[in-house]
């Protein structure tokens, strides 16, 4: 069954290339051109993964990726005409899974969306890892996605469910941003000013009720990584 993917850019000539170079790869395309459009096929279809612009007319993309959050996990990549680091931060935030900034080479982006839709099934079926984790009152189930802190549920990304479930099979070890990149993106695009990462972990502790200056969970080790304790 061919992956569903949503596409949706005001900008008419990169939602038709970026569509074409998606079904050429094999998968069901669906393309809007305006966040209420988007709204109607997010409600109704069976998505996979969405492509959504910062800057649309009326509703924008930060608020379709919000909307998105509200009832599924599928992967979503924002793509920014910006180069401000607050509106990556801002989408990561909201729980967008990756992003890019326009212009962008187009078989890049599909090397993403490959990556992000391995490990969004590898976490979504069945396999031969590990299928349940459990660290310091943590429990990570990777066959149904769910996560819960001392019993208590926690809603995750695919992307943040990834970083968890990494550091908690490596518990004790330093894992480090850029391992922690190649390992859930799967690509060669990591520079050393990436703050990919380190949003996400802010998120995690965040959701976890953890603080940045102590946290209890996941630490920092300057200059090295992150690390959970057992």
């Amino acid at each position: 069954m061919r992956e569903n993917i949503l596409i949706v850019d005001d900008e008419r000539e990169i939602a038709d290339l970026v569509g074409l170079y998606l079904e050429n790869e094999g998968y069901q395309i669906f393309k809007c051109y305006d966040g209420a459009a988007a709204l109607g096929i997010i409600g109704q279809e069976q998505l996979d993964l969405a492509i959504l612009d910062v800057m649309l007319p009326g509703i924008n993309g930060m608020e379709l990726c919000r909307r998105i959050r509200e009832k599924h996990n599928y992967p979503v990549i924002m793509l920014t005409a910006r180069g401000e680091e607050t509106d990556k931060i801002t989408g990561l935030t909201l729980g967008a899974d990756d992003y890019m900034t326009k212009p962008f080479l187009p078989l890049e982006l599909v090397a993403r969306v490959k990556a992000q839709l391995r490990r969004y099934k590898r976490y979504n079926t069945s396999g031969e890892q590990e299928d349940v984790i459990t660290v310091s009152g943590l429990v990570l189930n990777s066959k149904t996605h769910q996560c819960s802190l001392n019993e208590k549920p926690i809603n995750l990304t695919p992307t943040e469910f990834s970083i968890l479930r990494i550091l908690c099979a490596r518990k004790g070890q330093v894992v480090s941003a850029e391992e922690l990149f190649h390992l859930i993106w799967e690509d060669e695009y990591y520079t050393k000013n990436n703050n990919t990462i380190t949003v996400h972990i802010r998120h995690l502790r965040e959701k976890m009720g953890d603080s940045f200056e102590n946290p209890k969970y996941i630490k920092t080790v300057w200059g090295c990584g992150y690390r959970i304790e057992g």
